[in-house]
């Protein structure tokens, strides 16, 4: 969460906002004073609404709610960025369009990765490159990375542990948690988006250790 000193930059009301606007930027005011409910607020405000606007960027419709997570983690992260020169919603749009596109610009080098065959009409053939001997490290990297995770999620309390488990290891949907677990559809969400949450602190200070 942001520093609780922090305060909306331009703090004035912008001339002619709506009612909504306004409601946005007192809310945005409560969270950075360390207010929860009113992170919660914004989150019940805005959650449909991007998983409609993310929905008409991207096929996967088993990947929108993730990102629409995402999206919000990357929000409040920054929410001490936030300027009330625009309205919150314009912002919060914005990350959710920047953070799609990064996802999509991934996917399209994923799917080119040297490492597997590329598909093609005729079969399968492999991309050969020179060997590049500063990669040699890459895989004892990846191995390190991957190692980092899993000792970050193992330190999450168990029902935390759990949620994460099926959704990122076991590739379960939300739904099929929700009836794994017998927890309501939006405990299961709020479980997982904390979790999100205490792993991206727990990495970070790894990083910033080393």
């Amino acid at each position: 969460m942001p520093d609780n000193k922090s305060e909306i930059k331009n703090n004035s009301p912008r001339p002619n906002a709506s009612a909504s606007s306004l409601e946005d930027d007192k809310y945005v005011s409560e969270a950075l004073s360390g207010n929860e409910s009113s992170y919660k607020k914004l989150v019940d405000k805005y959650q449909k609404p991007l998983y409609f606007h993310i929905r008409k960027m991207i096929k996967e419709v088993e990947l929108v709610e993730d990102l629409v997570q995402e999206v919000f983690m990357k929000a409040f992260h920054n929410l001490s960025t936030y300027s009330n020169e625009y309205a919150f919603s314009t912002w919060l749009y914005r990350i959710a369009t920047n953070h799609t596109i990064d996802y999509l610009r991934k996917k399209k080098l994923k799917t080119l990765s040297i490492d597997e065959p590329y598909k093609t009409k005729d079969g399968e053939m492999e991309i050969q490159l020179p060997d590049e001997t500063y990669l040699t490290d890459e895989p004892v990297m990846k191995k390190q990375r991957k190692q980092m995770v899993q000792e970050a999620i193992d330190d999450l309390p168990e029902k935390y542990k759990a949620v994460i488990e099926m959704r990122h290891m076991e590739e379960k949907t939300y739904q099929e948690i929700a009836e794994i677990l017998d927890l309501p559809l939006g405990t299961v969400k709020a479980h997982i988006f904390r979790a999100r949450e205490m792993l991206y602190k727990a990495l970070k200070d790894k990083k910033d250790r080393f």
